[in-house]
């Protein structure tokens, strides 16, 4: 049983989903807050400064996308959206709109837990906060600029380059089409989604064991794409 002493902030307005949360954190050491509407959580995020939020988008008083964009005027902390709201394009639109993770109702307390350390271990690392990334036998050291698989140099072009350090920097998360394109290619390249289909698939021939069935560069189908984390 993993424990933390983590303050989650759950924004939920269907009492029984509250409870549902509130006895999944607390059992696994969790402390945990709740807010039902929208106003409710601002006040409380800046109250008690949570390490964490889970927000459903559907709100009595505002919509989640509408939170989310008010608490990244001011706060970092990650957000994880829960919500009945499974399309492509309402994903889309929380993640772009500062969201870290989206999870999809119903869902189950195994996975609930480990997007929720995925995305604490991420808070805490922070992005700059290490030289040296490992994940499976792929080591990237940012300062030499080196990328090595199985102790054996990689070559990257400067495009694959900048697509796997966005990638890492945000290691856990998932990434829209449009944050990676703004990111590696710039803002004109917002709508060219063939790029990272392209760069996307070099990358896992070049640093996957199974190109076709990758374990580390995965795909949000619709959505985006997101470097997974190995477990500790």
């Amino acid at each position: 049983m993993e424990t933390s002493d983590a303050l989650v902030l759950m924004v939920e307005d269907e009492p029984q989903m509250r409870r549902f949360l509130h006895a999944t954190l607390t059992s696994h050491g969790y402390r945990a807050v709740e807010a039902a509407t929208g106003e409710a959580a601002i006040v409380q995020a800046t109250q008690c400064n949570p390490d964490l939020v889970l927000l459903d988008l559907g709100l009595p008083d505002m919509d989640g996308l509408e939170v989310t964009r008010r608490l990244r005027e001011w706060s970092a902390v990650p957000i994880l959206v829960i919500s009945a709201r499974g399309q492509e394009g309402d994903k889309i639109a929380a993640l772009d709109g500062g969201a870290d993770d989206y999870l999809t109702k119903p869902f189950g307390a195994g996975e609930l837990l480990a997007r929720i350390r995925v995305a604490l271990r991420h808070a805490q690392r922070g992005p700059d906060a290490v030289s040296v990334s490992h994940f499976g036998d792929i080591v990237v050291d940012f300062g030499k600029r080196l990328v090595l698989r199985a102790g054996q140099p990689v070559h990257l072009t400067p495009l694959e380059y900048k697509l796997l350090i966005v990638l890492l920097k945000n290691a856990g998360k998932v990434l829209t089409h449009r944050q990676l394109l703004r990111e590696v290619w710039g803002p004109h390249a917002a709508s060219q989604t063939h790029y990272l289909r392209v760069y996307m698939a070099q990358l896992r021939l070049k640093l996957e064991a199974e190109a076709a069935r990758p374990r580390w560069l995965t795909t949000e189908p619709g959505v985006g794409y997101r470097l997974r984390l190995p477990e500790p």
